[in-house]
């Protein structure tokens, strides 16, 4: 039975799904696209595995059941009396992100988590952005026009598919340029969020369609068929909450992936790196977000005959990794 507020209902099906999946629930709840911590998990691998996979059916499943298990988790977040910021799950760490940090951490106490022929890759962090309000927040993840400048230079490319009351949809082109390899993702999401009350929402996002682009850049450029290719990233989903108080709004993101798995013989070597990449992207992606935001609420202060562009200007603060492994 899904979890209930005065203006909320449950988001998790009966059956285990290969997404995250909302039920409309109430008709005051709005819906908007986000996608912002399905970015870092494009950095996943090192060059060691540079040949060519295909995503094994066994793998897939594995995939939804841990994202059918993620929602639960979720869902759980919303009950009478549970937490529902994963910073309040720990003083220290509610100091640290308020102070200014940001906090990552992985989820639970083994990452990547190996499944059949792949690896589940699962992090969270947070932010906390001074001064803004929680509609500061979602005009900025809801820009998908600007996601080619905002995250930059991850994202080289975005654009609206559609939009609608129940889901957004919409597209990016990835490229890291830190892998010894010419390879772009063109993936297609579908996202919602749901305002929980006038101070309080999540989010769940998941691709519908992910395609590697060999030689990207070359004339001989191609995009492979959805499951082939060098399995760098095979499928992503994410979840994001999102609190306005203590005078600004503290921004969380889990972000998961799915990536081929390595073997035993390297696994020693390509863990570590998958790890500190992963750690460093999601602090990245939120230092952005954050840089945006303020960039925005420092436009709308302006007098209006001084108002123009505003370049966001990085605040001093620190990145932190949470040595408290969380479930």
């Amino acid at each position: 039975m899904a979890l209930k507020d005065s203006t909320h209902r449950g988001i998790c099906e009966a059956a285990p799904t290969p997404s995250l999946r909302l039920t409309k629930g109430d008709t005051r709840v709005s819906f908007r696209a986000f996608w912002i911590l399905l970015i870092p998990l494009f950095s996943l691998l090192s060059a060691a595995t540079i040949t060519a996979a295909s995503l094994d059916p066994i793998t897939s499943k594995a995939w939804e059941q841990y994202v059918h298990f993620a929602a639960q988790r979720m869902e759980q977040r919303l009950g009478a009396g549970a937490t529902f910021l994963w910073v309040d799950e720990i003083p220290d760490r509610l100091t640290r992100v308020r102070a200014g940090e940001i906090v990552v951490s992985q989820v639970g106490t083994q990452n990547p988590i190996r499944v059949p022929s792949g690896m589940i890759h699962d992090w969270v962090g947070a932010v906390f952005i001074e001064q803004a309000r929680l509609k500061d927040v979602l005009q900025v993840v809801g820009d998908y026009a600007r996601y080619k400048s905002l995250y930059a230079p991850t994202v080289i490319d975005s654009k609206v598919i559609a939009t609608g009351e129940d889901q957004d949809r919409f597209s990016m082109v990835l490229v890291n340029k830190a892998l010894f390899l010419r390879t772009a993702l063109d993936i297609d999401y579908e996202s919602r969020y749901v305002q929980i009350d006038e101070r309080r929402g999540y989010s769940v996002s998941h691709t519908t369609r992910l395609q590697e682009i060999e030689e990207y850049g070359a004339p001989s450029q191609r995009a492979l068929r959805e499951g082939e290719g060098h399995g760098i990233v095979w499928r992503l989903a994410s979840i994001a909450r999102y609190v306005q108080r203590d005078g600004g709004v503290y921004f969380e993101l889990e972000a998961m992936g799915l990536s081929r798995d390595v073997s035993a013989s390297l696994r020693w070597l390509a863990e570590p790196i998958v790890r500190r990449v992963s750690r460093a992207s999601l602090s990245t992606s939120l230092r952005q977000t954050e840089n945006a935001v303020r960039a925005r609420v420092e436009l709308a202060n302006r007098p209006t005959s001084t108002r123009g562009s505003v370049a966001a200007t990085p605040r001093g603060r620190t990145e932190s990794q949470d040595l408290h492994a969380t479930h």
